[in-house]
């Protein structure tokens, strides 16, 4: 990601101008240019794939959008998330869902997914401790080219996808690699390993 534009933009200017397009979020105010890979978008994409899968299988309420955006309130930043699972029974609480694919409260969210590209600080920073604040449930990193800080996955570094759980405000995370089985708290009966996830992108 890079910053494009010197000036402030307000939530509604980015919404207005850059709602529909898929290649910007908002932090600070600041356009930012998403510039993710084809194998980033493969591996989001298998993500995707298989929660919707355990969606199905255990009949759950939940949807993961296309595309949407998640504004953080109080604040200029709309992140534009990988892979997104909502409630359904609480979008009938979003003041703006039905006009555009907006999420302004943390009860509709159940979890975030970030794949890990070049802007790897945003990813285990910076969204680390808005989406906790926010009250999201579970956030997953998946760092598939082992692209974080050494104080993040570790040394030598290597493919490492971390699980954020909720506690209090602040996360309790878990690391996975190799063949070890992610554990979810929102998909407990789940059945992958971190090795599939990071295939995805190769």
């Amino acid at each position: 990601m890079v910053s494009l534009l010197p000036q402030q933009l307000t939530i509604r200017e980015f919404i207005d101008h850059y709602g529909d397009n898929d290649c910007y979020e908002l932090i600070d105010g600041e356009l930012i240019e998403m510039e993710p890979t084809g194998s980033h978008e493969q591996v989001a994409a298998f993500i995707g794939r298989k929660l919707n899968v355990a969606i199905d299988q255990h009949n759950e309420d939940f949807l993961i959008p296309y595309r949407c955006l998640v504004k953080v309130l109080g604040t200029k930043t709309a992140f534009r998330t990988d892979v997104l699972v909502l409630d359904q029974r609480q979008l009938v609480h979003e003041p703006l869902w039905q006009q555009e694919p907006v999420i302004t409260l943390e009860t509709s969210i159940k979890l975030v997914v970030e794949v890990v590209s070049t802007n790897w600080q945003n990813d285990y920073a910076r969204k680390t401790e808005d989406y906790a604040l926010f009250g999201i449930p579970e956030y997953w990193i998946v760092d598939y080219l082992g692209l974080g800080g050494r104080d993040y996955i570790g040394n030598p570094k290597q493919p490492t996808l971390s699980i954020c759980t909720l506690d209090g405000d602040q996360y309790r995370k878990q690391i996975f690699r190799h063949e070890e089985r992610i554990i979810s708290s929102i998909f407990p009966t789940l059945q992958l390993t971190a090795n599939q996830i990071f295939a995805a992108g190769r």
